[in-house]
């Protein structure tokens, strides 16, 4: 995929909530009025060698996505989720997890001519779609007419079938369907501290950011070597992290 011709552009899936959209601490705040102020916690003291792609069993089509993050039961999971679908327009509430970041991702995008799609697995609340509300989000951050599609399944097979050339999550599990399931590259934009990394992942080929701004610059320096002679694609490879061509990934 690293040898397209000079000048073509990069075709980007970005993930939604994690990467821009402060989901957590919205859901963690109605959680609280639901259960209590010492219901959800974060589950980050499970450990930096806790993740196991057998964690993430393959959602049915019409599940929600895990709260990973939030020590909370299946029972409790369920109940937030009912909460969440009967708050009108629930997506258009939340917060940027780094202020600013969908602006300078949309002026990147602009002056460098990409193709990038917002892919997200938010369930429906009241209101409007939540393909529209995510839309509207966008628009309402400084990202003018955004591509939203609301997935379920494997993000590989979405890149593969959608021919993305990178793909930008904050979980683990994803980042390993995409290598698995499709010749996309995978970020990881990893948020906790980088002790509590998944040992798993280093080996894998993720390459691992910690923040939207720290991201765009890999974009950039990618979309920059992408856009030289062919010669250089082992340059964009040693950017991800990745083996030479001639080694196995």
């Amino acid at each position: 995929m690293w040898g397209r011709a000079p000048r073509e552009m990069l075709r980007i899936g970005f993930d939604v909530d994690g990467v821009f959209a402060n989901m957590e601490s919205e859901l963690m705040r109605h959680a609280r009025l639901l259960f209590g102020e010492d219901a959800p916690r974060r589950s980050a003291d499970r450990g930096p060698d806790s993740f196991d792609p057998k964690d993430s069993p393959e959602p049915s089509s019409e599940s929600p996505p895990a709260l990973n993050k939030l020590q909370l039961t299946p029972r409790r999971q369920s109940r937030l989720w009912r909460h969440v679908q009967s708050i009108d327009n629930f997506w258009e509430s939340l917060d940027e997890v780094e202020p600013g970041a969908v602006r300078r991702v949309a002026h990147a995008v602009a002056e460098r001519r990409w193709e990038v799609i917002f892919l997200t697995k938010r369930p429906g609340s009241a209101g409007a779609s939540s393909q529209v509300q995510t839309q509207r989000w966008f628009q309402a951050k400084g990202f003018a007419l955004p591509s939203v599609f609301v997935v379920q399944g494997s993000r590989g097979r979405i890149a593969s079938a959608l021919g993305l050339d990178i793909v930008v999550d904050d979980r683990p599990e994803n980042c390993l369907d995409v290598l698995a399931d499709s010749s996309a590259r995978a970020v990881l934009v990893w948020r906790d501290d980088e002790k509590l990394l998944p040992a798993s992942v280093r080996p894998l080929g993720i390459a691992i950011v910690f923040s939207v701004a720290e991201c765009l610059d890999l974009l950039m320096k990618i979309d920059a070597a992408s856009r030289q002679p062919p010669g250089l694609v082992d340059r964009v490879r040693k950017l991800l992290g990745l083996k030479s061509l001639n080694q196995p990934v």
